[in-house]
Protein backbone atom coordinates (compact mmCIF):
# COMPACT_ATOMS: atom_id res chain seq x y z
CA UNK A 1 0.00 0.00 0.00
CA UNK A 2 1.47 3.36 -1.04
CA UNK A 3 1.58 6.15 1.54
CA UNK A 4 -1.12 8.16 -0.23
CA UNK A 5 -3.70 5.45 -0.93
CA UNK A 6 -7.09 5.52 0.70
CA UNK A 7 -7.26 4.12 4.17
CA UNK A 8 -10.28 2.99 6.18
CA UNK A 9 -13.49 4.90 5.60
CA UNK A 10 -14.44 7.01 8.60
CA UNK A 11 -17.17 8.91 6.70
CA UNK A 12 -18.24 11.77 8.90
CA UNK A 13 -16.74 10.53 12.13
CA UNK A 14 -13.51 11.24 13.91
CA UNK A 15 -11.02 8.40 13.52
CA UNK A 16 -10.14 6.65 16.76
CA UNK A 17 -7.15 8.34 18.39
CA UNK A 18 -3.95 7.23 16.72
CA UNK A 19 -5.59 4.39 14.79
CA UNK A 20 -5.82 5.78 11.25
CA UNK A 21 -3.38 8.63 11.62
CA UNK A 22 -0.47 6.42 12.64
CA UNK A 23 -0.72 4.23 9.51
CA UNK A 24 0.40 6.77 6.92
CA UNK A 25 2.64 9.80 6.84
CA UNK A 26 0.55 11.69 4.26
CA UNK A 27 -3.11 11.69 3.28
CA UNK A 28 -4.69 13.08 0.11
CA UNK A 29 -7.57 15.53 0.33
CA UNK A 30 -10.13 12.81 -0.46
CA UNK A 31 -8.93 10.70 2.47
CA UNK A 32 -9.07 13.69 4.81
CA UNK A 33 -12.60 14.48 3.63
CA UNK A 34 -13.72 10.93 4.40
CA UNK A 35 -12.09 10.99 7.84
CA UNK A 36 -13.42 14.40 8.85
CA UNK A 37 -16.80 14.44 7.08
CA UNK A 38 -16.03 17.57 5.06
CA UNK A 39 -15.92 18.43 1.37
CA UNK A 40 -12.73 19.25 -0.58
CA UNK A 41 -13.84 22.81 -1.37
CA UNK A 42 -14.34 23.43 2.36
CA UNK A 43 -10.81 22.24 3.15
CA UNK A 44 -9.36 24.42 0.40
CA UNK A 45 -11.30 27.41 1.74
CA UNK A 46 -10.17 26.73 5.31
CA UNK A 47 -6.55 26.63 4.07
CA UNK A 48 -6.99 30.20 2.85
CA UNK A 49 -8.58 31.32 6.13
CA UNK A 50 -6.52 29.47 8.74
CA UNK A 51 -2.72 29.83 8.63
CA UNK A 52 -2.48 26.84 10.99
CA UNK A 53 -3.79 24.60 8.20
CA UNK A 54 -1.06 24.41 5.59
CA UNK A 55 -0.69 20.96 4.05
CA UNK A 56 2.36 20.25 1.96
CA UNK A 57 1.97 19.87 -1.79
CA UNK A 58 3.44 17.17 -3.97
CA UNK A 59 5.34 17.93 -7.17
CA UNK A 60 2.08 17.45 -9.05
CA UNK A 61 0.33 19.99 -6.79
CA UNK A 62 -1.75 17.53 -4.76
CA UNK A 63 -2.31 18.47 -1.14
CA UNK A 64 -0.63 16.12 1.31
CA UNK A 65 -2.03 16.29 4.84
CA UNK A 66 -0.15 15.00 7.88
CA UNK A 67 -1.75 13.78 11.10
CA UNK A 68 -1.41 17.21 12.70
CA UNK A 69 -3.22 18.80 9.73
CA UNK A 70 -6.11 16.37 10.16
CA UNK A 71 -6.33 17.21 13.87
CA UNK A 72 -6.43 20.90 12.93
CA UNK A 73 -9.25 20.24 10.43
CA UNK A 74 -11.21 18.41 13.12
CA UNK A 75 -10.69 21.27 15.58
CA UNK A 76 -11.75 23.89 13.01
CA UNK A 77 -14.86 21.87 12.20
CA UNK A 78 -15.68 21.58 15.91
CA UNK A 79 -15.25 25.33 16.48
CA UNK A 80 -17.35 26.30 13.46
CA UNK A 81 -20.11 23.70 13.43
CA UNK A 82 -20.46 22.53 17.02
CA UNK A 83 -19.41 25.56 19.05
CA UNK A 84 -20.78 28.13 16.58
CA UNK A 85 -17.71 30.33 16.12
CA UNK A 86 -17.35 32.60 13.13
CA UNK A 87 -14.33 32.05 10.89
CA UNK A 88 -12.54 35.03 12.46
CA UNK A 89 -13.44 33.85 15.98
CA UNK A 90 -12.27 30.29 15.24
CA UNK A 91 -9.01 31.63 13.78
CA UNK A 92 -8.37 33.68 16.94
CA UNK A 93 -9.31 30.74 19.15
CA UNK A 94 -6.84 28.46 17.34
CA UNK A 95 -4.14 31.12 17.69
CA UNK A 96 -4.90 31.36 21.41
CA UNK A 97 -4.75 27.59 21.82
CA UNK A 98 -1.51 27.46 19.85
CA UNK A 99 0.13 30.19 21.93
CA UNK A 100 -1.14 28.58 25.13
CA UNK A 101 0.29 25.21 24.06
CA UNK A 102 3.66 26.72 23.23
CA UNK A 103 3.82 28.76 26.45
CA UNK A 104 2.87 25.90 28.76
CA UNK A 105 5.23 23.33 27.29
CA UNK A 106 4.28 19.67 26.90
CA UNK A 107 0.72 18.62 27.76
CA UNK A 108 0.02 17.85 31.40
CA UNK A 109 -1.93 15.00 32.92
CA UNK A 110 -4.83 17.43 33.48
CA UNK A 111 -4.98 18.15 29.74
CA UNK A 112 -4.94 14.44 28.91
CA UNK A 113 -7.95 13.66 31.11
CA UNK A 114 -11.40 13.42 29.51
CA UNK A 115 -13.50 16.58 29.87
CA UNK A 116 -15.89 14.85 32.30
CA UNK A 117 -13.05 14.16 34.75
CA UNK A 118 -11.40 17.60 34.54
CA UNK A 119 -12.44 20.45 36.78
CA UNK A 120 -14.73 22.79 34.88
CA UNK A 121 -13.09 25.91 33.51
CA UNK A 122 -14.71 29.26 34.21
CA UNK A 123 -16.48 30.60 31.14
CA UNK A 124 -14.42 33.11 29.20
CA UNK A 125 -16.42 35.94 27.66
CA UNK A 126 -14.12 37.95 25.51
CA UNK A 127 -14.81 39.62 22.23
CA UNK A 128 -12.22 37.52 20.39
CA UNK A 129 -13.53 34.10 21.37
CA UNK A 130 -17.24 34.66 21.63
CA UNK A 131 -19.28 32.09 19.70
CA UNK A 132 -21.53 33.38 16.97
CA UNK A 133 -25.04 32.23 16.25
CA UNK A 134 -24.90 29.37 13.77
CA UNK A 135 -22.79 29.08 10.61
CA UNK A 136 -25.98 28.95 8.55
CA UNK A 137 -27.34 32.18 10.03
CA UNK A 138 -24.09 34.02 9.38
CA UNK A 139 -24.08 32.82 5.75
CA UNK A 140 -27.71 33.93 5.40
CA UNK A 141 -26.89 37.30 6.92
CA UNK A 142 -23.97 37.73 4.52
CA UNK A 143 -26.24 36.92 1.57
CA UNK A 144 -28.92 39.29 2.88
CA UNK A 145 -26.37 42.12 3.23
CA UNK A 146 -25.29 41.58 -0.38
CA UNK A 147 -28.88 41.71 -1.58
CA UNK A 148 -29.50 44.82 0.50
CA UNK A 149 -26.48 46.54 -1.08
CA UNK A 150 -27.82 45.63 -4.54
CA UNK A 151 -31.29 46.95 -3.70
CA UNK A 152 -29.81 50.18 -2.30
CA UNK A 153 -27.79 50.69 -5.47
CA UNK A 154 -30.87 50.07 -7.67
CA UNK A 155 -32.99 52.48 -5.61
CA UNK A 156 -30.34 55.21 -5.92
CA UNK A 157 -30.28 54.79 -9.68
CA UNK A 158 -34.09 54.96 -9.81
CA UNK A 159 -34.11 58.07 -7.65
CA UNK A 160 -31.64 59.75 -9.97
CA UNK A 161 -33.76 58.85 -13.01
CA UNK A 162 -36.93 60.10 -11.31
CA UNK A 163 -35.27 63.42 -10.48
CA UNK A 164 -34.26 63.79 -14.14
CA UNK A 165 -37.82 63.05 -15.30
CA UNK A 166 -39.26 65.49 -12.74
CA UNK A 167 -36.92 68.28 -13.91
CA UNK A 168 -37.97 67.67 -17.53
CA UNK A 169 -41.67 67.79 -16.58
CA UNK A 170 -41.21 71.01 -14.62
CA UNK A 171 -39.36 72.60 -17.54
CA UNK A 172 -42.36 72.06 -19.90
Amino acid sequence: MRSTEAGPNFAGSTPPAGQALAKKLYYKIGNVCEMTGTQPYILRFWESEFPQLAPQKSRSGQRLYRGRDIETVQRIKQLLYEEGYTIAGARRRLEQEESFRSSTGPPTLEAALPAKVRAPEPPQRSRTSEPARSPRSTAREHLARGRLREATHTLRKLRKELKTILRRLQAH
